[in-house]
Order: C-alpha cells, then structure tokens, then sequence
C-alpha cells in the first residue's frame, strides 16, 4: 500500500477547514429555529408572497437569459472574431460589478432624465419599484451565468456534426435545432439553474432598483433590522432549502452527463 505522506494530509486538513467554515454558520443558521417556528413562518403570506415573487423573478430572469443568451452563447462557442475577447469580458462584467452600482447602473437609464427612461415611461413600463424592476436586474446578474454555461455545452460538440448536417442541405436553422440544441440541452439546462440560483440570491441591486415589492433577500433583511435574529432566520432557512433544491438538480444533471470517449 502506498504511503500517504504530508501533502496527502495537508489536503484533508485544507478540505475539511474549507468544508467546515462553509457548513457550520449555515448549520447552526437552519438548526436555530424550532419545527414549530419554520411552520409558523409558512403561515405567513408576507413571507409565502416574498419566497413566490423570489422564484418568479428568478425564472423569469432564467428564461429571458435563455432566450437572448443562447444565440450569442453559440456564436461565442463557434466563431472567433476580432473583439471576441471583450466582448466575452464584457458578458463577465455582472460578476465582478459590485451590486449596489448594479442598481445604480439600471435607475440611471431607466429615469425620466434618460431617453430610455422616457421611452419606458410612455409605454407604461415602470422599473423603479416594480417586479418589472427586480426582473430586469435579476436578468443582469444572472445572464453570464448561463450564457458562459451554454457556450461550454455548444463548445464541446463537434463541429463535424454540424457540417455533415449542412452538406446533406440542411439549412442553419434546422442544423441548429435538429443537431445542436438536442446535444447542448443539458449545458442549457445547468445553465438556467445556475442562473436561477444566481439571481435568486440578489440583494445588494434589488433594494435600491425595488425595495417593494419585496424578495425574499429584502424582506430577511428588513426583519433582521426591525427584530433582530429570531425573525428572520426561520425566512432565511426556507430560502436556503430552495437553494438547497437547485444546486441538488444542478449536481444531478451534471452527474449524469455522458462522459466523452
């Protein structure tokens, strides 16, 4: 048997740190509240309204990222082209923007001040406070999430596929649909869940876009600052069990992926 030496250790050691300053706030967060406080906490509509609104903006944001995303994640995937390099850092830019200047971003052209402000405003599209706004800023948060997932899933397929599909007189289009999408589906699929589960962790650009109505995030905050712990740590458990549920489909989905030859 070979022997284990330092570095084997060290790696255990790192892992179980690694894995114990993750789990053990989060732990001692869901084994605070009684079974009867969890329940108590479901009864409440505030609460059953703000988790609802919470997955509803976050699958909407997934499906509009799905929808935009897909074709320029396919043309990321199968075409190189001068610029391509920032056009992909500015995809990215979400991801590393702090979230307060998210919303900031968002409210400085959605204003009346702005000409796309006004063009809103005259058809009636209102994001200052709205779900409009909190979709709008769950979508921006949440697209380079799934448009970096898909462009892996369109990358890995080969190309040969698709011209053998062409030279046969298949058109783009039907090549795409017929070829393509059936064999990046699951890419797609893990791509909207970590999409969903990106934006429906958003707090920082929701408050200051949309304070009402509110999130699930918003209204964990606003109970902590009124009442402290007690109040909103039952809120906090049920939005972590959601969580809980899209990283387990992700990790099965992903599982269950083929392995190449």
């Amino acid at each position: 048997m070979e022997k284990r030496g330092a570095f084997f250790w060290l790696t255990i050691s790192s892992g179980i740190i690694v894995l114990a300053f993750i789990l053990l706030p989060l732990v001692d967060m869901v084994s605070a509240p009684s079974v009867s406080m969890l329940k108590e906490t479901l009864r409440d509509k505030d609460v059953l309204r703000s988790i609802w609104l919470s997955i509803y903006a976050s699958g909407t944001a997934a499906l509009i990222s799905f929808v935009c995303g897909t074709p320029l994640a396919y043309l990321l995937a199968r075409t190189r082209f001068k610029g391509k390099q920032m056009v992909e850092s500015i995809i990215d830019l979400p991801i590393v923007i702090p979230h307060p200047v998210v919303g900031i971003a968002i409210l400085s052209i959605a204003g009346r001040n702005h000409w796309i402000g006004q063009a809103l405003s005259d058809l009636g599209i209102r994001i200052m406070g709205s779900v409009t706004g909190i979709i709008t800023v769950l979508t921006f948060v949440g697209l380079p999430f799934y448009i970096n997932t898909a462009k892996e899933g369109f990358g890995a397929i080969s190309p040969r596929l698709e011209k053998v599909s062409r030279s046969l007189g298949a058109s783009m289009t039907s090549t795409f649909f017929r070829i393509t999408f059936p064999l990046a589906w699951r890419s797609m699929v893990i791509g909207l869940i970590m999409c969903t589960a990106r934006a429906i962790s958003e707090f920082g650009a929701v408050v200051i876009v949309a304070y009402h109505p509110m999130i699930a995030p918003v209204m964990i905050y606003e109970r902590f600052e009124a009442y402290g712990l007690k109040y909103s740590q039952p809120v906090a458990v049920w939005l972590v069990l959601v969580c809980l549920c899209l990283f387990l489909a992700l990790r099965i989905l992903t599982l269950r992926r083929p392995r190449e030859s």
